[in-house]
Order: C-alpha cells, then sequence, then structure tokens
C-alpha cells in the first residue's frame, strides 16, 4: 500500500474510533498494521479498538507486541492491564498495572 494511502486509511480508522465505531475502526486499522506493522502508533490505535470493541483477546496480543517493541509505552501498560482485568485475570494484570503507575507516578 502507498504511504499516502497509508496515511489516509489511518485517519480514516482514527475518524470511526473517535466516532465510536470501534469495530470499523479495528477492520480499517488491521489493514493499516498489516501493511505496515512497525507502526506503533497504528498498532496501538488498533488495540484501543479492539478493546472497546470488546475482542480482548486481540487487545491483548496487540498490546504485547507493542510492548515488545517499545517496553516503555506506559498507556500500552495500562491498557494491557485493564484487558487483563476485563479477561478476568487479575494477577497477570498487576505487573502492568504497577508498571504503568511507576511511570506516571500514579
Amino acid at each position: 500500500m502507498p504511504i499516502e494511502k497509508l496515511a489516509e486509511e489511518y485517519k480514516r480508522g482514527r475518524r470511526f474510533f473517535d466516532s465510536q465505531d470501534y469495530i470499523g475502526a479495528a477492520r480499517i486499522l488491521a489493514q493499516v498494521v498489516a501493511a505496515a506493522p512497525d507502526n506503533l502508533a497504528a498498532r496501538l490505535l488498533l488495540a484501543r479498538a479492539y478493546y472497546h470493541s470488546a475482542q480482548l483477546g486481540r487487545a491483548e496480543a496487540e498490546l504485547r507486541l507493542v510492548l515488545e517493541r517499545d517496553p516503555a509505552e506506559g498507556y500500552a501498560c495500562l491498557l494491557l492491564g485493564r484487558t487483563l482485568q476485563r479477561r478476568n485475570r487479575p494477577k497477570d494484570a498487576e505487573p502492568y498495572l504497577r508498571m504503568h503507575a511507576a511511570m506516571t507516578g500514579e
């Protein structure tokens, strides 16, 4: 996908996300991430769309990839912790929530 088209699709996915059409956003952003797997902003927004559309397994997978590539991504730590909580895995969530708290001072 040409870079201009990729940027347009990311913006389109962002608009869907902002209008709370999380399933539509995920559909668009998954294509963006497939075309540009190293784009962490797109991957994080995709994870957020998955989270808000209750596709928690997919959200977890995307967030783990984000943190693998950027362990200091504080929001990914928070969202992974919350995702794991929603999946009824509070013990697994604790380290990510503690890490986020340490990064933000909360």
